[in-house]
Parts: structure tokens; sequence; C-alpha cells
């Protein structure tokens, strides 16, 4: 499909997915409040989480947030396009349905030339992973018609780059904290804008100002957890994603503490557990001290359910 159709499609009110660096997202025009319910009802998306707002044009944060702060700009200046989510203060006008009804909205620019030829096209987009809810997020094309069949659109982009949803910060509080950990580790943002960033513990009786906080995520059909030192690595119902191993076998990735690699490929090996019948997924412990431990560390402990 071309940028074209996709774009036709979501200016008549409906919704197209397409790729970023991070995973596919399924579209909607932030300003229809109707296309947005399609997205909620496709998922099968709870109506208190939070939808991210994607723009092609660092002015069109203005549209959505006010009372911006210097230390956005500094972020913008340094990661836009990229795998970061600004979490701001809204303008009474964003519709209630893309904050979950919060004081705060989220938005990023994405560095994909698709996404941003297709927000060029149609504005600004809500963007959550095109994929089921509770489900691993899409990296490529096909896990996108996995979840939603052929008849939704579906601009392919192959594989995407960084394979984990995008790093989310809040910017609306005294102190700056991270929602969701991503490929843009906190020590990076802190080298940008100094101090001390937190990591934002999250209730979960509270409203989540962020995707992926309040929710199970990521989660195959299949057991995922951690592999200890008395698990067998010969187990032919199992995946391994191990980092060091002179193993070989079909069932058997091996990582070499390449967490790039293990993070672009994470989801995509948890719908191959269940595509393969695969009952569990056992993962090797993963450096702590790589920038992309937070992140990975994260997806996975979702997706074992704690």
């Amino acid at each position: 499909m071309k940028v074209e159709k996709a774009t036709k499609i979501i200016r008549n009110g409906g919704i197209a997915a397409f790729p970023t660096e991070t995973v596919y997202g399924l579209g909607a025009d932030a300003w229809n409040a109707s296309a947005i319910a399609k997205i909620f009802e496709a998922k099968g998306r709870p109506s208190d989480n939070p939808l991210i707002v994607h723009v092609s044009m660092v002015d069109e944060i203005h549209a959505f947030a006010f009372d911006i702060p210097e230390k956005a700009y500094q972020l913008i200046e340094a990661f836009w396009p990229g795998p970061l989510t600004l979490v701001l203060k809204k303008k009474p006008e964003v519709l209630d349905v893309v904050t979950a009804g919060l004081n705060t909205v989220a938005l990023r620019m994405p560095d994909h030339d698709i996404a941003l030829e297709l927000i060029k096209q149609t504005g600004p987009l809500v963007a959550p992973s095109a994929n089921h809810s509770g489900k691993p997020s899409p990296t490529k094309a096909v896990h996108v018609i996995e979840d939603f069949g052929e008849e939704l659109a579906v601009l392919d982009g192959n594989s995407t780059k960084i394979g984990l949803e995008s790093t989310v910060i809040d910017l609306t509080d005294v102190f700056p904290a991270i929602l969701r950990p991503g490929a843009i580790s906190r020590k990076q943002i802190e080298k940008v804008i100094g101090g001390f960033i937190e990591e934002s513990f999250f209730h979960p009786l509270e409203k989540p100002k962020s995707p992926g906080q309040k929710y199970s995520h990521y989660k195959p059909k299949a057991t995922v957890r951690w592999l200890e030192e008395n698990d067998s690595t010969e187990l032919p119902y199992a995946l391994y994603l191990l980092q060091n191993t002179t193993l070989t076998a079909h069932n058997i990735c091996v990582y070499n503490g390449n967490l790039e690699q293990l993070a672009q490929e994470l989801y995509d090996r948890f719908r191959q557990a269940d595509l393969e019948g695969y009952k569990e997924v056992l993962i090797q412990q993963l450096d702590a001290n790589h920038s992309l431990f937070s992140a990975l560390n994260n997806r996975i402990t979702k997706a074992i359910g704690h």
C-alpha cells in the first residue's frame, strides 16, 4: 500500500497501520474522536490507557501542549525525530479520549521516513502499537496482519530498527521522571538536561500517564521466564534466548551480549514461540550495565506478568 492511500483512509475517519523506528503504530487523526474510538475497539484497549500523539514538525506540539519547559526543547533538539516521548501539560481543546481524561498529553516525532511522510499528509496522529492489547507489539507488517487480518490498511516498512516502544519522560512535575524506559536511556537524557531523572514507579490504583504502565503487556501465549542456573537448555518445547552458549539448535537464539539485536527481535521471537507451538520462552539474564537493559528488562518483566 502507498502512503497516499493510507492518507485518504485516515482523512476519511479510518485507521491505518504504519512503521516507525520502534514498532508499528495504528494511526488515527488526533482530532477525530470517532476515528480514535475505532482504535480502542480494534485493539481491545482499555479506555484509561492514554495515547501518544505523533507529529512530523516540532511546531505541531503547540496545538496540544502549553507551558512547555525549556527542558522539553533541549530534549527535542537532542533526540527528535527519535524514540523519545514527552509528557507535557495539555491544552483544553485536546480530546479526552487521547489523554484518558488526564491534564497531560504525550507527544513524539518518529524517526521513520514513511511515518513522517504520512503524518505530513494527514496531520498529527495518535498511534498506539498496531496489535491486540496485551500481545507482543508488531515489528513487521506481517505481525499487524496476524492480529487484524488483510482488511486493515498497512504500510509495509520492513522490520523496525529498534523493536521496543519509545522512552516516555514526564516533564510536568518539579523533577522529570521516566514513565517507560526505551532505547534512549536515563543517562543519555541526564547528559542533555542535567540533574537527576527519576524512574517512576506506577501504583495500580493511579491513572497511567503513559502507555505501558498499568497493564500486563507484550505477552505471548507461551510462558516467558528468566533462565535459572538449574534450568535445562535442551527442552524441545522451549525457545531459548541466550547471551552465551556453545549449544546450537533450531530453538536456541544466541545474542552474545548484542542487546540491540535482542531488542529488535524480542517481540518477533515471542510471536515465533506461539506460531511454532513452544510452551516456554526462556531468557538468559542481561548485562545490567548495557544502555538497553532497563528497556529490555521492563518489557520482559511485563511479558512474564509481574
